[in-house]
């Protein structure tokens, strides 16, 4: 799929249903999401909305981004599935990020931010990736770190430990993650780990629609 077409799906994919008394031109508030989470910072992105002559605060897009409650689509039924997690620092202490991707298409299928890494916050990243896509034929591609094994066996799911192969799928994730994160640290300055979670999950849909 050529970069266009992804942009031009990414585009139509981003609904405002969540708009109200917003002056904002529908098409300049829908580029602003987009560009906004395919890299560009928020002051960048508020710069591209004044040459359209739409002048907006960087908190006015943050917002946009946060309401339309963007994430990974769901009922995908991959053949194989790359789970991992990673410490990214949110106010000043780290969290751990969850991830699954489908190595297939390098597609996020699932994301979620906890507080700290133990076997109940890897059962309950299982829940929700059970929950939403088909998954019970897949095999699981994870690390050494027990609790993943532990979920998987917990929810009856086949896995195998394996560090490099199609498991790198995910990493090439992380790391564009974590460029993210860093560069653009206003994303999450002074936020709750809701609003981070939230925009981890829109990064998620940018990811899978746009880049």
């Amino acid at each position: 799929m050529s970069r266009t077409t992804r942009l031009s799906r990414g585009t139509e994919a981003i609904e405002l249903g969540f708009v109200e008394r917003e002056a904002t031109p529908e098409f300049a508030m829908k580029l602003g999401i987009q560009v906004h989470l395919a890299g560009l910072s928020l002051s960048n992105t508020t710069s591209v909305l004044e040459e359209l002559g739409v002048e907006r605060a960087r908190s006015t897009v943050h917002n946009w981004v946060h309401k339309a409650d963007l994430q990974p689509g769901e009922d995908r039924s991959p053949n194989q599935v790359a789970v991992d997690e990673t410490m990214i620092r949110l106010n000043g202490t780290w969290h751990w990020l969850y991830m699954a991707v489908d190595p297939d298409t390098n597609d996020v299928l699932h994301t979620k931010l906890q507080p700290t890494r133990n076997h109940y916050t890897a059962k309950d990243f299982f829940r929700e990736l059970v929950e939403k896509h088909d998954i019970d034929n897949s095999l699981f591609l994870v690390d050494g770190h027990a609790s993943l094994h532990d979920a998987c066996r917990y929810y009856s799911l086949r896995f195998r430990m394996a560090k490099h192969g199609n498991r790198n799928s995910v990493e090439r994730v992380f790391r564009e993650v974590k460029r993210r994160t860093q560069a653009f640290s206003n994303s999450f300055s002074n936020a709750h780990i809701r609003t981070a979670d939230d925009w981890l999950k829109s990064f998620a849909f940018a990811w899978n629609m746009l880049i």
